[in-house]
């Protein structure tokens, strides 16, 4: 029975371990995850955000080169950098798991899952579009339209010239 007391304190000892070894993967990846940050910016470079590894944003700029444009175009270029940044939070949460305790655990691989449900791939881009494309109604004349041609008007009636032939002088009958 000594051999079975002395196997059951092994076998506790090495779970131990395990358990703690195991703990150290977990607290270093979460140091890594906290650590990661991704950055963003437009391809005019008119728009820079930066997030944490959570998602929330950090760093919000704005350049001068933003000014021309219609503020629902820069809100809507912010919003679509800030979808781009946190749909890349599962990549790297992969990565940092990929680094410390594997892609085989269940708990890594539940982690990861709910990572790409809070932060799904952003929308595929839309083509630029012209403000045709867009459902409004534009008042503005375009520098570069031709004015569109008049049509000449046509030509008044052609009256006869009096005559003498008449028997009113050339007078109207009315009068």
């Amino acid at each position: 029975m000594p051999e079975d007391i002395a196997g059951s304190e092994q076998m506790l000892a090495n779970w131990n371990q395990n358990i703690q070894a195991r703990a150290a993967r977990y607290q270093e990846m979460a140091t890594r995850v906290q650590g990661m940050t991704i950055s963003e910016r437009s391809s005019d470079g008119s728009v820079e955000l930066t997030i944490s590894s959570s998602g929330i944003l950090q760093n919000l700029v704005i350049n001068e080169s933003a000014a021309g444009k219609r503020m629902s175009e820069v809100s809507g270029e912010i919003m679509k950098l800030l979808q781009r940044a946190q749909s890349r939070i599962p990549e790297l949460l992969q990565e940092a798991m990929a680094e410390t305790i594997g892609t085989q655990d269940e708990t890594a691989n539940v982690l990861f899952n709910e990572a790409k449900k809070n932060f799904p791939a952003p929308p595929a881009e839309e083509p630029a579009r012209t403000p045709y494309d867009r459902n409004e109604i534009n008042f503005r004349v375009e520098d570069d339209a031709t004015p569109p041609s008049r049509p000449t008007p046509p030509p008044p009636p052609r009256r006869r010239p009096p005559s003498d032939d008449d028997d009113f002088g050339g007078e109207s009958v009315l009068s």
